[in-house]
């Protein structure tokens, strides 16, 4: 368990600093193209493409740090209006739901982006691999932070152990 945590740990590391680089360059490229477009009349084409491929990048990245650090939204309504041993019983059919799912994305992201090797982007000429695998990225991640959650659940190691 100890092992898992330490390779979140790093995931979620390379994720937050991931997800900085990208929002990064969003803040940097969107008010380029502004200017561009508005004030010089003239607008370079590679921005609105660096633009969207880093979102997909900062959202997968960023959804993955937000799911260790607690920021998601969650229905815990339910959970606190039933009795314990219930509760429990919920969170673990949501801890495999949750399994399944990013197990199930992050397949279906790799064959994107596998599929998609051959395919360049319009502008830029970029290989479309590169924003499908913010897919696979994002979804390994949050599987792993899941299944650590999961293996607290079912009492095989120490809550907050190492965070």
């Amino acid at each position: 368990m100890r092992a898992l945590q330490i390779f979140n740990e790093w995931l979620v590391k390379l994720g937050s600093w991931g997800t900085i680089l990208f929002m990064a360059v969003i803040a940097i490229v969107i008010p380029y193209e502004v200017i561009g477009r508005y004030l010089f009349q003239k607008m370079n084409i590679w921005t609105g493409e660096v633009s969207t491929y880093s979102l997909v990048w900062a959202s997968m990245l960023g959804g993955a740090v937000g799911l260790r650090k607690g920021y998601l939204v969650s229905m815990t309504s339910v959970l606190e209006a039933v009795p314990p041993a219930t509760a429990k019983a919920l969170k673990f059919v949501s801890y495999l739901c949750s399994l399944f799912f990013f197990a199930a994305l992050f397949g279906y992201g790799l064959f994107q982006t596998i599929y998609n090797w051959k395919q360049t982007s319009p502008a830029m000429g970029l290989i479309m691999s590169f924003p499908y695998a913010a897919l696979p990225a994002g979804f390994f991640i949050m599987f792993f932070i899941t299944l650590e959650q999961f293996l607290e659940l079912l009492g095989l190691g120490a809550k907050g152990e190492g965070r």
